[in-house]
């Protein structure tokens, strides 16, 4: 497997700290307000690099944190707590809202996406005293100062920090500006962030410094360490963090432990709204829900996402989003194909599930690289446009039924779509309907096969008549 590294900016073939092992943390969401579809699209290409590694033969073990206390308002420390502000925009406590969208969060991710859950999924306020302990060593170790309003890690006494954002630190310097709340270089980050002396807020916890909350980028580094080790092969975010939250948890984790973090960092590209940054004032906000209240599925949506490289920008509209809908409906007609073929084909063709099979493995190697590849999903999709298109090519009465179980078994696997589950074969009563209609037609009673037409069509079946047959589909 190949995969584009932040870090070294190039594209590097993966090799991992313990033989056949892959350990991957992932920066979660932030727990504060209702996730939009932005939000998900990440998440989406690191289940198609679990499903890939996975298939390679590696045995996975995933970390993803859920931030539920110390993610600020700005990267720079300044701001109020993201969850303190939602909890007194919606009149609950910050532990409420909490509850409130990490429930949310849950079901969208596992329920509605259908994505893979992680080995470990840890909230930030589960493990506050080690994150404490983490802090005491960064202190203990000189790394950390004291402001008015927290404790500080010194960037200054690190020669490499800034390298995975490839930062022009003296730039930086001399466009800071003079006033800096106290920090003694534009990059320090808070480590520890003190409660106001006139405010109680609802999180915050006893430390050796003073009563306060940690700082976002703390809990990402403990978390990580606590469930994967010193050390991981992969981390993966967005593109967002790579200047600020995840050059940050270099620098404390690799002081703490003396050694290199991750050998590879990954991060995904934006989605853009019609063309446009998603914002609240922009009112250009959707969510998984609002694309279920149009009609439309979360596979119509993965696909939409897989359709663009993970490093490409994004964007989404109602047109983009129907013709992955129209994509992936055409790929179910063919899927329940397999509920209307002859099951006699293999015997009567002598060696036609061996070729079937190899057919399918040779598929299925060409998707395990496109995947292997920089996790080049649309180059994927193209292969599955390809493979379909060359079954439908066939007479009906010459396409193997183990061929359309083994191949959308396959994409279902490695691309994290429900193609299967969502194309079960049709009951008893709605067969009878069709063969009835099929009756009517060659009786050439029109009227009869139209009204029967209709009947099906209540129930979401459709039915497409060729010159070999009738065959039915889900509208």
């Amino acid at each position: 497997m190949k995969l584009h590294n932040t870090l070294t900016g190039t594209i590097d073939e993966l090799t991992t700290l313990e033989p056949g092992k892959v350990k991957i943390y992932t920066c979660g969401l932030t727990v504060y307000s209702q996730p939009q579809i932005g939000n998900w699209t990440g998440y989406i290409y690191w289940d198609v690099l679990v499903r890939a590694l996975k298939a390679e033969g590696y045995e996975v073990e995933r970390t993803q944190n859920i931030t539920d206390v110390g993610h600020l308002v700005s990267d720079d420390d300044s701001g109020e707590d993201k969850m303190e502000k939602g909890a007194r925009a919606e009149g609950l406590t910050a532990w409420d809202v909490a509850k409130k969208y990490a429930t949310i969060a849950d079901h969208e991710a596992y329920e509605l996406l259908g994505l893979i859950r992680p080995d470990h999924l840890v909230a930030a306020t589960s493990c506050i005293h080690k994150q404490i302990e983490f802090a005491k060593t960064l202190d203990e170790k000189g790394y950390l100062y004291r402001t008015d309003d927290g404790m500080y890690f010194d960037t200054s006494k690190l020669d490499d920090y800034g390298r995975l954002a490839k930062l022009d630190i003296e730039g930086l310097d001399a466009g800071a500006r003079v006033e800096m709340a106290g920090k003694k270089n534009p990059t320090d980050f808070a480590v520890w962030k003190f409660s106001p002396h006139d405010q109680k807020r609802d999180m915050e916890w006893e430390s050796p410094w003073d009563v306060g909350f940690p700082g976002w980028h703390l809990e990402c580094s403990v978390i990580a360490r606590e469930t994967l080790g010193d050390q991981i092969d992969i981390h993966t975010g967005g593109i967002d963090h790579i200047p600020v939250h995840h050059t940050n948890e270099i620098a404390q984790t690799e002081t703490v432990t003396g050694v290199l973090f991750s050998a590879f960092w990954l991060h995904n590209n934006f989605l853009k709204i019609d063309g446009k940054k998603i914002s609240k004032s922009l009112g250009n906000i959707y969510t998984l829900q609002d694309i279920l209240d149009r009609g439309f599925s979360m596979d119509d949506f993965k696909l939409m996402t897989l359709s663009k490289h993970y490093r490409t920008e994004g964007n989404f509209t109602w047109d983009i989003l129907e013709a992955s809908h129209n994509r992936l409906q055409h790929w179910r007609e063919v899927a329940v194909l397999r509920w209307q073929l002859d099951n006699s084909f293999e015997q009567t063709q002598p060696g036609s599930t061996q070729s079937a099979l190899e057919m399918v493995a040779s598929f299925r190697q060409q998707l395990l690289d496109d995947v292997a590849n920089d996790l080049d999903t649309p180059l994927a999709l193209t292969h599955v446009d390809a493979a379909i298109s060359s079954i439908q090519a066939q007479p009906i009465e010459r396409i193997h039924p183990t061929t359309l179980d083994a191949l959308f078994a396959t994409i279902d696997d490695l691309l994290g779509l429900r193609i299967l589950a969502s194309t079960n074969d049709i009951d008893g009563t709605v067969r009878d309907i069709i063969t009835e209609r099929q009756a009517a037609r060659d009786q050439k009673d029109w009227a009869k096969s139209d009204e029967l037409r209709d009947q099906l069509a209540e129930q979401g079946i459709g039915v497409r008549d060729t010159a070999t047959g009738s065959f039915w589909y889900y509208l």
